[in-house]
């Protein structure tokens, strides 16, 4: 083991060498994160898969600020939501969507919810072999580990071509959602010693709807219940190719590898809390927010004081962030999150949640007109302040919430992986300036 003090001294001499002053991107004309200074993303490929929109162009050819909207293959996703009616197969038609670029006929769509049952099933002594005996803490890593297992249990694991990685992405999607619930089962029991169930895929279940079973001891569920989640599933499966783990996924395919690594490459992106673990910190921020402002029914002066406690860097993390508000595209309003809070309303009318679901309704209100005073913009309100009371209604632990943002946007992984093979063969390389100072050698004996 390499003592941490000596490791300290060569930190602190090294700081002379490698800082890089933010102004220096200004200076050399460098995006920082591919951003520009304004915040907003820096367009570096194209896409037909899916369209994140929050700007359009006025016919001054100045920029101008929308409210948001999110499409599948030029598809309004809120005409999706609403056209699904009261199916608990939403999620399945967008998978067919995004991987084949249109809407499926009604037999297209059992044919290919077909195909999904079959690849339900786990491979023999998979489930207590990768994950019984080897529980984890952090179930994204656990879906990293089970996802490159998989790898050895394909027989061909290394042909990317276009129509192998089609049929082994939607192998995936079929499977994934049993393997996130196995993985809580098995950290649940191993750690917090709780009783260990695992139940079967059901052949005739949605995969929301599977995951429901999956994860609940007596099976059961209503159909609010199903319909907000295949809704939530719907909503997450895509989010155009410049989200952080789509980008991730595209750009280590484009070096040849298999998609066994390319998935595993996002989850890791996405475990991150600035990209997929974002809906646990709004769950965890929001117990805060209840224990400062005093409980369900604190008034709006209670209210206002936390949200400027927070902005203050006084309260949960101290960073200064309010959780689940703003967005890097979205300025006036995230279509996700407005379809979602309204599913949202229903689904806490049955479950005799209202309580929470006004509380959190006055908090962001309040967050807004706050946030509006000290930027002097209005920012909106993004997908995440509202998944993570979606799942804390459908009794999701936390520790599924990032996992189950995996399972649906894996489709849209595929989706642009495949797209990505079939227009640009060759490898994404961004490059870099130096901006450092050429030295000559110094022999060891003169340094």
């Amino acid at each position: 083991m390499v003592k941490t003090s000596y490791l300290a001294q060569f930190y602190g001499k090294s700081q002379n060498y490698t800082d890089i002053p933010n102004k220096w991107y200004k200076e050399y004309n460098v995006k920082k994160g591919l951003r520009n200074e304004d915040g907003t993303g820096v367009r570096i490929g194209l896409t037909r898969v899916a369209d994140v929109v929050g700007y359009e162009e006025t016919a001054e050819g100045a920029i101008q600020a929308i409210p948001g909207k999110l499409y599948y293959r030029g598809i309004d996703v809120e005409a999706l939501v609403k056209g699904k009616h009261n199916s608990h197969f939403g999620y399945e038609e967008v998978c067919f969507l995004l991987l084949f670029g249109y809407l499926p006929r009604k037999a297209e769509l059992d044919r290919f919810c077909g195909i999904l049952r079959d690849n339900y099933t786990i491979p023999d002594e998979f489930v207590e072999m990768n994950l019984l005996r080897s529980p984890g803490r952090n179930l994204m890593n656990c879906l990293q580990n089970a996802v490159l297992s998989l790898y050895n249990y394909d027989e061909d694991p290394d042909n990317i071509d276009v129509y192998e990685t089609l049929v082994k992405g939607i192998s995936l999607l079929a499977k994934l959602p049993s393997i996130a619930c196995y993985a809580y089962q098995s950290k649940v029991h191993y750690f917090d010693r709780d009783s260990l169930f695992i139940h079967y895929a059901n052949p005739s279940y949605s995969i929301a709807e599977n995951f429901l079973s999956l994860l609940r001891k007596d099976q059961q569920f209503t159909d609010k219940e199903a319909q907000l989640l295949d809704t939530i599933m719907m909503l997450h499966a895509d989010h155009g190719g410049g989200n952080n783990s789509t980008f991730t996924n595209v750009v280590i395919a484009s070096t040849g590898t298999d998609i066994y690594s390319t998935i595993c490459g996002s989850i890791g992106s996405m475990k991150g809390p600035r990209h997929g673990g974002a809906n646990i910190k709004v769950a965890e921020m929001m117990d805060v927010v209840l224990k400062e402002a005093g409980g369900y029914k604190a008034d709006e002066k209670a209210l206002r004081s936390v949200a400027e406690r927070l902005l203050d860097k006084e309260l949960y993390d101290q960073s200064g962030l309010i959780y689940g508000f703003g967005h890097a595209v979205y300025t006036i309003s995230d279509p996700r999150a407005e379809m979602l809070r309204a599913c949202c309303k229903v689904v806490a009318q049955e479950k005799d949640k209202m309580t929470e679901f006004n509380f959190r309704r006055r908090f962001e209100k309040v967050v807004l007109e706050v946030m509006k005073e000290r930027k002097g913009v209005s920012i909106p309100t993004n997908v995440d302040y509202y998944s993570g009371f979606a799942y804390e209604m459908l009794n999701i632990p936390r520790d599924l919430y990032t996992p189950l943002f995996v399972c649906s946007r894996l489709v849209g992984w595929v989706a642009h992986n495949i797209e990505n093979k079939l227009y640009d063969g060759r490898i994404m390389r961004p490059a870099t300036k130096y901006v450092g100072e050429n030295i000559d050698y110094t022999p060891m004996e003169d340094r």
